[in-house]
């Protein structure tokens, strides 16, 4: 019988333990461990491109009274398809959702919005993403609300699914009332 030398034992402790360090980092559950700098602040500033076709938006609408969303998406982004329904329902439940195409061919986008329809108030364009580093932007889907006298009260990274409407967004919203 062969003696296991101690080396021969270190590949596989190495992977069981990268996998034990993967699976534990797939289920964190929490968008909001990346923090923003933005909560509690003043929305910033919006210098955006126009979407042809579409109702443009500045930074004077987000200080006007009232809860509103701001969600940045691109029609490249497949989690952005995932969300398109719940911003959807949303919309049609009166919630001004403004959103910001980001770094996006504009005809993509239009076409994205053709296809699935258009649950947003208005549109800007971020096509060199400086916006987004504005806004602190993690990447897209990404959701702000903002209160009534344009703070941003919440920021929600990744795509509004049934479970987040439900357990995050909607209790955001009616926090910022």
């Amino acid at each position: 019988m062969a003696k296991l030398s101690p080396l021969m034992l270190a590949p596989p402790l190495i992977f069981a333990g990268l996998a034990v360090m993967f699976y534990m980092g797939m289920q964190r559950d929490d968008p909001d461990a990346l923090p923003s700098v933005r909560i509690g602040q003043p929305a910033p500033a919006l210098e955006l491109g126009v979407l042809p076709g579409s109702e443009p938006f500045t930074y004077d609408v987000l200080a006007q009274p009232g809860v509103k969303l701001v969600n940045y998406w691109a029609s490249w982004c497949a989690p952005c398809r995932v969300e398109h329904p719940n911003l959807q329902l949303l919309a049609d439940e009166g919630i001004p959702i403004y959103g910001v195409n980001y770094k996006d061919d504009p005809e993509k986008a239009l076409a994205f919005l053709a296809e699935l329809g258009d649950p947003y108030t208005a549109l800007g364009t971020d096509l060199t993403g400086r916006v987004g580093i504005e806004w602190g932007l993690y990447g897209v889907p990404e959701t702000f609300v903002i209160d009534r006298t344009g703070t941003v009260t919440y920021r929600f990274a990744g795509p509004i699914t049934q479970r987040a409407l439900e357990s995050r967004i909607r209790p955001a919203i009616e926090a910022a009332k």
